[in-house]
């Protein structure tokens, strides 16, 4: 082995070393992230529908928390590169907390613009914490970049747990305010989170990285891979949360429990996190673009479940499924995009990338509340078709074409 292969094996592995370490600390930030805004996805149609002026209107704060999420995707990038990405963490975890002290005066109060003024800041808190998963890759190797990724998610595990159990145990601590004591924690949960942050290690780039702006992005997102990969997270991450929103709200109005409706909540978000203990392995073992496409189906079949029925079960495995074939599509989406930049460009790609996820899934988000008023709950699913088709259809399209050589990150 030559000097120069033997340095490289050996930053390689110093680089996986790193990545392993600040993974799992993520993982646990993620977790409690993830929790967080669990209060907010599991509540937010619930207490609209309470204090909304309009009942059509009773899922925009969780549509608002999805603007957040977009409106903070280029911010929290521009953040990351000029101050470092543990820079735009704590921004993200001081925007949690200013959550879930909004959401509580909401409550108290019985201020809908409060609400959504709490759901906006859990959205921007929300976009800080997807960066996560790219955080994780950011000194991996190639082999470790998809199960670095993967592990990150696995905090979402916890998150399914923990986020539901803590609604159920403190929806009722402020008599007669219902939720008020599941925000105080919500605050409270985001403020541990900054804690655990405060021990990831990622180093800035290089003054050379950080000087040159790379190719611009324009020539980045032309790359069939880049737009497959776009199509893919987009369509996955949209039809989900369209169909996540308006779950809570259709399974009350189908004279299931508030109780039932967050269960139901915990169970998708196990299905979206549980595969991610194995969704690396299964990448590196099957291809990336099996995965997403394996991933794209299951949320098509769990939009047949949900269609064929309103009992218990029927909303329970149908958004189990939609969460099992989310944590596919979407952990291979963004496997992808890691292989479509360079060092200099990861910033601005990923943050780009996140910008039109998150966009497209404020539009997703903002129509599933009349839709499901409406038209109901099979037609919010009937949605799901076409907009997964046309993400598969880009997918095998970019199969298809000549092999272009990865960009290493």
């Amino acid at each position: 082995m030559s000097a120069t292969a033997e340095t490289a094996t050996l930053d390689a592995a110093a680089g996986d070393r790193l990545a392993r370490r600040n993974a799992m600390i993520l993982a646990v930030a993620q977790a409690l992230a993830g929790g967080n805004n669990v209060v907010m996805i599991a509540t937010g149609a619930i207490i609209g529908a309470m204090l909304a002026p309009d009942r059509s209107l009773a899922t925009l704060p969780v549509s608002v928390y999805v603007v957040g999420m977009w409106m903070g995707a280029l911010p929290r990038g521009w953040i990351a590169r000029h101050y470092g990405r543990q820079a735009s963490f704590f921004v993200g975890t001081g925007f949690g907390v200013l959550a879930g002290l909004f959401n509580c005066a909401a409550v108290v109060t019985a201020s809908f613009t409060l609400l959504c003024i709490g759901a906006l800041c859990t959205g921007f808190y929300a976009a800080v914490h997807q960066s996560y998963r790219f955080a994780a890759a950011d000194t991996a190797s190639d082999k470790f970049r998809p199960k670095a990724i993967s592990w990150v998610m696995v905090g979402g595990i916890f998150a399914g747990l923990f986020g539901p159990q803590l609604v159920i145990a403190t929806k009722d601590l402020w008599q007669p305010y219902l939720f008020a004591g599941s925000f105080i924690a919500q605050a409270v949960v985001a403020l541990i989170s900054a804690a655990v942050l405060a021990l990831v290690k990622i180093p800035m780039p290089p003054a050379h990285v950080t000087a040159n702006p790379g190719r611009p992005l324009s020539e980045i997102a032309r790359q069939p891979r880049f737009i497959a990969a776009v199509a893919c997270g987009v369509g996955s991450y949209s039809m989900m949360n369209m169909v996540m929103t308006s779950a809570p709200l259709a399974m009350v109005d189908c004279n299931h429990s508030v109780s039932e409706a967050a269960l139901g909540i915990q169970w998708h978000i196990l299905g979206m996190f549980v595969p991610s203990l194995f969704t690396g392995s299964l990448i590196l073992r099957f291809g990336v673009e099996r995965i997403v496409g394996l991933g794209l189906v299951l949320i098509m079949a769990s939009a047949v479940i949900s269609i064929s029925g309103i009992s218990l079960w029927h909303f329970w495995i149908g958004l189990t499924l939609l969460g099992v074939g989310w944590n596919f599509a979407f952990v291979g989406a963004t496997t992808m995009v890691t292989q479509c930049h360079r060092p200099e460009e990861r910033n601005k790609v990923q943050s780009f990338n996140d910008f039109l996820v998150f966009g497209s899934m404020a539009i997703g988000s903002f129509s599933s509340g009349t839709v499901l008023v409406i038209f109901g709950w099979a037609a919010v699913n009937n949605i799901v078709f076409p907009v997964i088709l046309a993400a598969a259809a880009l997918l095998i399209w970019q199969a298809t074409r000549p092999r272009e050589r990865a960009v290493q990150p």
